[in-house]
Formats: structure tokens, C-alpha cells, sequence
């Protein structure tokens, strides 16, 4: 399979910016984690003769990691751009397209499955922005929280998928795909 020179870099950029989405979402939750980080502030400055509360060692928990934080709003908007790049190319890609019923069981599958990713994409897109919006919007903070948790939960999509795309990549380029990888490099069969 051939692919174009805006299909590859718009694959690539948005490996790359998903990768680094999900390193900031990774360092959120362990290393620049706010209850265990503030309980730890907490700590060593109690050993230090220096007392604070809870609510202020969150506010100093959560101003170690707001530099990180701040990357992830960034990536966010790489990715919402790479979403409409790539809305774009599909309309203008002029090739054959597979006809779907023709396909066996198994690319039909991996089909739907790329579908659920760009769908994925799209609401993290859509969410992200809104929920960094939401004041500029009339957005309630009620709205706000369940939109927070329903892009959660499609993180956790593309968590599966990332893993699974990769290893799905490997095995058939080394299967019934020979050349798939470098096709995604180079362009070429």
C-alpha cells in the first residue's frame, strides 16, 4: 500500500503528539500526582518545623506539575489541528477506495477499529477544547466534570489502541503486509 506524503506526516505528527499526550496524562497520575505529592510537601516541611494544610499543599502540589499541564493543553491543540488535517485528507485523498464488503473479516475489523481511533480523536479534541473553554463558553462546572469524566474514559480507548496498533503494525509487516512499515517511511510498496 502507498501512502501520501500528507497521510505519512500527518501519522507520524500524530504519534508523536498522542505519545506525548499520554506521558503527560502518565506523570498526572504518578509522579506529579496532587494527594501524594501535597501529602509528601506535607511531610518533609513537618520535618522542617513548618506547618501548612492539606489545601495549601495541593495548591503547591498542583503548581509543580502546572508546567506539564500546560504542554498538555498544547499537544491538545496540535492534536485538534491534526484532527481537521486529517478530516481533510480523507476528503481529498482521490485513490480507489476499498470497497468494504469485499474485505475479509479481519480487515473489517482492523477498519472499525482505526474508526473507533478517529472517532476517539475527534471527542478528545472536542472535550479538551471545551473543557479548557468552558467559562468562555457559559459552561457549567456541572457540565464541565462530566465532560472531564467522559474524556477519561475515551483516554482509556486510545490507550488500548496505541499498544495494539503497534503490535498489529509488527505482525503484519512481518505476515501479509511485508513493507508496511516502510511504506508508512518512505511512500513506497
Amino acid at each position: 500500500m502507498k501512502y501520501s506524503l500528507g497521510f505519512r506526516l500527518w501519522h507520524w505528527l500524530n504519534a508523536l503528539i498522542v505519545l506525548a499526550l499520554l506521558a503527560t496524562v502518565f506523570l498526572r497520575s504518578t509522579f506529579l500526582n496532587v494527594k501524594t505529592n501535597s501529602e509528601i510537601l506535607m511531610a518533609k516541611l513537618s520535618g522542617m518545623g513548618m506547618e501548612i494544610t492539606e489545601a495549601q499543599a495541593k495548591i503547591l502540589a498542583k503548581a509543580i506539575r502546572a508546567g506539564m499541564w500546560e504542554w498538555h493543553i498544547i499537544l491538545g491543540y496540535g492534536l485538534a489541528f491534526l484532527v481537521l488535517f486529517r478530516i481533510v485528507l480523507y476528503f481529498r485523498d482521490k485513490s480507489k477506495k476499498e470497497d468494504f464488503t469485499s474485505l475479509s473479516l479481519h480487515k473489517k475489523g482492523v477498519k472499525f477499529l482505526y474508526y473507533v481511533f478517529y472517532g476517539a480523536l475527534l471527542f478528545m479534541s472536542i472535550s479538551g477544547l471545551l473543557m479548557h473553554f468552558h467559562q468562555e463558553l457559559g459552561l457549567t462546572n456541572d457540565f464541565s466534570d462530566i465532560l472531564k469524566e467522559m474524556h477519561e474514559f475515551v483516554y482509556t480507548v486510545i490507550l488500548i489502541f496505541v499498544p495494539l496498533h503497534i503490535a498489529g503494525v509488527v505482525i503484519a509487516d512481518n505476515r501479509d503486509e511485508q513493507g508496511l512499515i516502510s511504506s508508512m517511511l518512505n511512500g513506497k510498496n
